[in-house]
């Protein structure tokens, strides 16, 4: 298996790359189960599309599949954010998150050859469908099609009230930007459940991405902090501080890296 430094995500099918990334953080991860599972959705799929079908037949039936038949949602009750993450969860309890769920529906869409692509919109991963006479943007939560109008509704309560959507919102993002979103979203989700351990191998691997990223590397202070190693943690946290002094984050990691420098002085 390929290491990730020598990947190339944007030559290669997305799911691919969130699978080398997925083992890479889990070594538990069961890429074949998941890759067959997968495969005999794609199966399923083509066995129910109806002969010489056009786009936009093919695409709803996927979308009734996907959201009726098998019963991809998005959560709901009580759960832990990272159980709608990690892929073969998402598979065996059909329960995901709106980049989870778009990189399934994303992956099965192009293997019977819809020109469906990932978009990085502010709010949330989404879906565009370039068909033949239109093009369509897809809600991966619940299938639902996005109107322009709601789109730029959640553009405002995300970014601004005076933002508005301009083509450059939707335009197709990389695959290694896609993937980059995802382990971030995982990252986020393990050091609310304090899992910090996991959190960190998650960090580390966004940061072969970039490894001079400042914020990534506050990210991994913060997170070498809870895990009560303070002198690595304030390292990374003066980077942060060094590389984006005008950040308004800044003053708050000066005030951390004085308490955990206190704390080395105590224990010391």
């Amino acid at each position: 298996m390929k290491s990730i430094a020598d990947f190339e995500f944007n030559g290669a099918p997305l799911l691919s790359g969130i699978m080398l990334v997925l083992k890479t953080v889990r070594p538990d991860f069961d890429r074949e189960k998941a890759e067959t599972h997968i495969n005999e959705l794609i199966r399923q799929t083509r066995k129910r599309l109806p002969p010489y079908s056009g786009e936009h037949t093919c695409l709803q039936t996927l979308i009734t599949l996907f959201y009726h038949k098998w019963q991809f949602s998005g959560a709901s009750g009580v759960y832990s954010l990272s159980d709608t993450l990690w892929l073969d969860n998402v598979l065996r309890t059909q329960r995901g998150s709106p980049v989870s769920l778009g990189i399934l529906f994303l992956h099965i869409a192009q293997a019977i050859g819809l020109p469906v692509v990932p978009v990085v919109f502010p709010t949330q991963l989404i879906l565009r469908a370039d068909l033949d006479d239109e093009t369509l943007f897809i809600n991966p939560i619940n299938g639902d099609i996005l109107d322009q109008h709601t789109l730029d509704v959640w553009i405002k309560g995300t970014v601004s009230p005076a933002h508005h959507l301009t083509g450059d919102d939707l335009e197709e993002a990389e695959n290694s930007h896609v993937v980059r979103k995802y382990l971030d979203s995982i990252k986020v989700a393990l050091m609310e459940e304090k899992k910090m351990e996991q959190a960190l191998k998650v960090s580390e691997t966004i940061l072969l991405f970039d490894p001079d990223d400042p914020y990534e590397i506050r990210d991994r202070g913060l997170i070498y902090a809870q895990l009560d190693c303070s002198h690595i943690a304030v390292s990374d946290l003066n980077y942060f501080i060094e590389q984006c002094p005008q950040d308004p984050v800044s003053e708050m990691i000066k005030m951390q890296i004085h308490t955990y420098e206190q704390q080395h002085i105590v224990l010391h």
